[in-house]
């Protein structure tokens, strides 16, 4: 087992979440920084499933009962195992009795700590994930917690370091216009990719809320019913205001959504901390890449008479 010793200012539990169950009203959850968490499974050559800790600002102290190999990757700070300093994106080992702590980050927000074997907590609905809009999953992380360890691995740890540089300056997002973009006046899609925001303290992982140019609805723009969300969705409510949806957003939303993020960028978005610039630029469609154009290919193939044998 590990013991949290200090969660720092919040510290879950999380892993890929919960797909599939938007239906019954459950969204998907699970980490916020894709990247970050999946790159610091592969360096303790965890499976990808695997739960492990999702803290921000730093300040993570963590007791381990036994030795183990661990990873931490995100924001990146100052890192101690006893007293000797470790880095980011490197696996290392913690030795029976000693704490693990993390700094405060001088950029970024969340930071993930992968422990080989993934943490065996109790999964709810599938996944080890808490989330924080509809509180399903294992509560956030408190001092004294004790953390089992799970056999959640693949192979064994070979990589020395994985070196991740950091975006300096200001942060754009690709965005895909729509589906709503017809519910706006013309001056709304000109603020949204040419003014600056800034991601404001009531921001969580639902959603980022920006301050920035209002995003004006259309003369005479009737009230929607309600309709399925995804994340990355750029949702306006009548403020004017854009709400950036994250990893425990709604399913169903009434207000119109202008823009949806590429998923290739919601990992640097789930690094924004209140008071960070944020642009927008809009996108086309993504093309379907030669994975996709292989797949419509074996599936049309499928569909097509076969020749006879012989």
């Amino acid at each position: 087992m590990i013991e949290v010793v200090d969660p720092g200012p919040l510290a879950l539990v999380e892993d890929l979440g919960r797909p599939g169950l938007a239906a019954l009203g459950v969204g998907r959850s699970g980490a916020a920084d894709l990247d970050s968490f999946r790159l610091a499974n592969r360096l303790v050559a965890n499976a990808e499933q695997a739960a492990a800790v999702e803290f921000v600002l730093g300040g993570l102290a963590i007791r381990f009962r036994r030795t183990a190999t661990v990873a931490l990757t995100g924001a990146p700070a100052a890192v101690w195992a006893g007293d000797r300093a470790a880095a980011f994106n490197a696996p290392f080992a913690v030795r029976a009795g000693e704490v693990l702590r993390v700094g405060r980050p001088e950029r970024g927000l969340r930071g993930y700590l992968a422990v080989r074997g993934g943490l065996g907590v109790a999964p709810v609905l599938g996944s080890r994930s808490w989330d924080s809009l509809a509180g399903i999953g294992p509560p956030p992380l408190r001092v004294g917690d004790l953390l089992p360890l799970a056999g959640d691995v693949e192979g064994e740890p070979s990589v020395d370091v994985a070196p991740v540089p950091w975006p300096e300056g200001d942060v754009t997002l690709r965005v895909l216009p729509g589906p709503r973009a017809d519910r706006f006046a013309p001056s709304a899609l000109d603020a949204l990719f040419g003014g600056d925001f800034e991601v404001t303290a009531d921001s969580d992982r639902v959603g980022l809320r920006l301050a920035g140019p209002p995003l004006p609805p259309a003369p005479g723009a009737r009230e929607l019913p309600p309709e399925g969300m995804v994340t990355g969705a750029l949702q306006v409510p009548p403020n004017g205001r854009p709400v950036l949806f994250l990893a425990d957003h709604p399913v169903t939303g009434g207000y119109p959504v202008i823009g949806v993020v590429l998923t290739a960028d919601l990992p640097r978005a789930a690094q924004l901390r209140p008071g960070d610039a944020v642009r927008f630029r809009p996108t086309a469609r993504p093309a379907a890449g030669v994975a996709g154009a292989a797949r419509a290919a074996a599936a049309s193939a499928a569909r097509s008479p076969r020749p006879p044998h012989g």
